[in-house]
């Protein structure tokens, strides 16, 4: 027998409610949307939010935005800058023959002092004459829409740390992500999506796994909600048939009279708050969810344009569609995620980067065609990049079909498309040899003080109280905005 709204909570507790009706929401991979008791520090009171809460509704940026949402493409690993971004005249001339400077390796066992001239030629593309290697013909078409940066750098020769540094402004581990800090700061403009989605390869997650989207030290409703690569998307979304339609939604009803005793019970918890907020859009999800997430209404060309009428691209091309589908329906940041560290190239990088490049350039270009014939480019930041670049030395040199590089956090590339940056640009310079990053440097909390001033807000500003410090995603390292990167 159904129990009516009239129960008390002495008689049926809201936490036993729970236990007993939770239609399988737990399993959802929303952990950070019902999994928070005991897990939310205090409230920060960022100056220009008004009255601190915990929840996901818009909250007013510090200055006028550019950007409104944000799509990374992350390639975990690390692309080789000087193979498809960076062309050096001087690795080809001196190819084979002993690097004349220091290099810092990372793996010795297989290191050598060989030059490695890039095997690929670069062509200027576009407008701007922006030189784009042979392996990205897709992104050369849309040069003149992208921001290259040649100089970015974090200082830390390794996956982790430089994942890190990227990814959450520091080189150590259990700090929030980007798009948790983008979310907290921003809210969504969605009550039916979760603010911050992430896109997982059929393969799996990249390595360091969760730490790609954790909410650290930030309340648990900023964390992002992992989907997954292959039907069903999201486990366990659908109650099953005998309590689906109206007898959830009476059982939702009284979930809600129970929340509202609770809360009344507590004033002032913010956490609880959020909490019961983050309920009521795991409810909302069983619709809005199955929908963002299905291409099949796609229209043909569209499919087409990004490649998944294309084994090769198929995969990519899906996840691109829907991350622009996300976007378009107010979700506020998406990361797409490759396995594994499919870009690390220590060997065999003649066989194995154009295997990478083939899968993703296209969808990567067609995203940024696409948002742009929507309207949406202009308030959508495209992000395409990894946590670093390589050497311009031989590692493993045993043999030209085992060839590779190692790892280089001194001078590598990324790019950005949209959301007020500059179009058609080529920012920064690193040394001959693509080693260390020469002229307009670009330190990683530097990227993301410029990236947080896109979305109207000042990085020095957007705090959270913890251990009785202020602590942000740049996290008083001297970040600065890099005013030529935006327009």
């Amino acid at each position: 027998m159904f129990v009516t709204p009239m129960i008390r909570p002495q008689l049926c507790s809201r936490r036993h409610f729970l236990h007993a009706n939770g239609f399988g929401l737990g399993s959802l991979a929303l952990a950070s949307l019902l999994e928070r008791d005991g897990l939310l520090a205090a409230p920060v009171k960022p100056e220009s939010f008004g009255q601190a809460r915990y929840d996901l509704t818009p909250k007013r940026p510090h200055f006028e935005p550019r950007a409104k949402a944000m799509i990374s493409l992350f390639m975990m690993g690390g692309p080789s800058q000087m193979d498809l971004f960076d062309p050096k005249p001087m690795l080809t001339k001196y190819h084979g023959q002993k690097f004349p400077g220091e290099i810092k390796y990372d793996n010795l066992a297989q290191a050598s002092s060989k030059v490695f001239g890039s095997p690929w030629k670069f062509q200027k593309h576009g407008q701007c004459g922006m030189e784009i290697s042979e392996l990205l013909p897709n992104l050369a078409k849309v040069v003149d829409e992208i921001t290259l940066i040649r100089s970015m750098s974090s200082g830390v020769n390794n996956h982790a740390q430089g994942l890190y540094a990227i990814n959450a402004g520091r080189i150590v581990p259990g700090r929030p992500a980007l798009g948790s800090w983008l979310t907290y700061g921003l809210g969504s403009e969605t009550d039916n999506l979760p603010a911050y989605m992430v896109l997982s390869h059929p393969a799996g997650l990249p390595t360091f796994q969760g730490e790609h989207f954790t909410n650290g030290w930030l309340p648990a409703l900023f964390q992002g909600t992992l989907i997954r690569a292959t039907e069903p998307r999201i486990l366990n979304l659908d109650p099953p048939p005998s309590l689906a339609g109206r007898s959830q939604e009476r059982q939702l009803e009284l979930l809600k009279v129970f929340n509202e005793e609770h809360l009344a019970q507590h004033p002032g918890e913010l956490d609880l708050q959020a909490r019961i907020a983050s309920y009521e859009l795991a409810a909302n999800m069983q619709t809005a969810a199955k929908e963002a997430l299905d291409i099949s209404k796609e229209p043909e060309h569209v499919k087409k344009l990004y490649g998944v009428d294309n084994p090769a691209t198929k995969d990519y091309a899906t996840r691109c569609i829907i991350a622009r589908r996300l976007v378009e329906r107010g979700v506020r940041y998406v990361q797409v995620l490759n396995s594994g560290q499919s870009w690390d190239q220590h060997g065999s990088l003649i066989t194995a980067l154009p295997k990478n490049c083939e899968a993703t350039d296209q969808p990567s270009a067609a995203l940024i065609l696409d948002l742009k014939q929507r309207g949406l480019l202009d308030s959508t930041v495209v992000h395409w990049g990894g946590e670093m670049g390589r050497l311009p030395v031989l590692q493993n040199d045993a043999g030209r079909e085992k060839w590779g590089r190692d790892h280089n956090t001194y001078g590598f590339s990324m790019w950005l498309a949209g959301g007020g940056f500059r179009k058609g640009c080529a920012h920064g310079e690193t040394d001959e040899w693509s080693h260390h990053a020469v002229i307009d440097e670009v330190k990683h909390y530097d990227y993301h003080a410029t990236l947080l001033r896109a979305f109207g807000l000042d990085h020095t500003r957007l705090t959270y109280k913890r251990n009785g410090l202020a602590a942000s995603l740049t996290d008083n390292q001297g970040a600065k905005v890099v005013e030529k990167l935006l327009a």
